[in-house]
């Protein structure tokens, strides 16, 4: 087994600047050096893009408080993918705002990985994953406040372990008393369009 394809070793770090503490992690130990810092760089940009949404979408100056976390979803197989959840109120506002951001990384290669390369081109992933999610809303009795038709190309998602997990912005879809609008989809129903060269079919095999 190669050794990029072990668990990342994985070291937490603060960003701490008062009112601002995002809790964020950083790969070590890994035996390409640059990949490494491939990988940590697009987690601390992803970190910079959040703070930078916050901003915008509450339409701050200043804020009374931020708070950063994240969750490691996949780190197996040469597949490192997480989540990031920040909680942000303005100065001077009423009530603050959740983001949540998500990255996934080929640790082969530290490239970052969109939705549209997680499957073989022109393969409609887009009908495929919006016929998953709508049937998910109505077994699921999800209430929404807007009309669902379609994922969009960049669809915020991430993976565990066999699963590629399909997610919405509070306020998106449903209500906020909903939270995130999460849509979990095994990887076993969209092997006809995975490529066998890709991560889900790396992730997918028993071997």
């Amino acid at each position: 087994m190669s050794t990029q394809a072990l668990p990342a070793i994985v070291q937490t770090f603060v960003l701490n600047r008062d009112p601002i503490k995002i809790y964020y992690p950083q790969v070590i130990g890994l035996s390409d050096i640059q990949v490494q810092q491939t990988v940590n760089r697009k987690i601390l940009q992803t970190i910079q893009t959040i703070i930078r949404d916050e901003y915008v979408q509450q339409q701050a100056n200043t804020f009374a408080q931020m708070l950063g976390t994240f969750e490691i979803k996949n780190n197996q197989r040469g597949i490192f993918s997480l989540t990031f959840s920040n909680y942000a109120i303005a100065s001077q506002h009423a009530n603050g705002l959740t983001i949540m951001k998500s990255l996934t990384c080929n640790m082969q290669t530290g490239k970052e990985e969109k939705l549209h390369t997680l499957f073989k081109p022109n393969s409609n992933y887009i009908d495929v994953l919006s016929r998953h999610v709508e049937q998910q809303i109505k077994t699921r009795n999800i209430p929404l406040i807007n009309s669902f038709s379609h994922i969009k190309e960049n669809q915020d998602f991430y993976i565990a372990d066999k699963t590629l997990v399909l997610y919405f912005q509070q306020y998106e879809l449903t209500p906020h008393y909903f939270g995130f609008p999460i849509f979990p989809i095994s990887i076993y129903t969209l092997e006809d369009i995975i490529p066998n060269d890709g991560v889900l079919a790396n992730l997918a095999t028993n071997s």
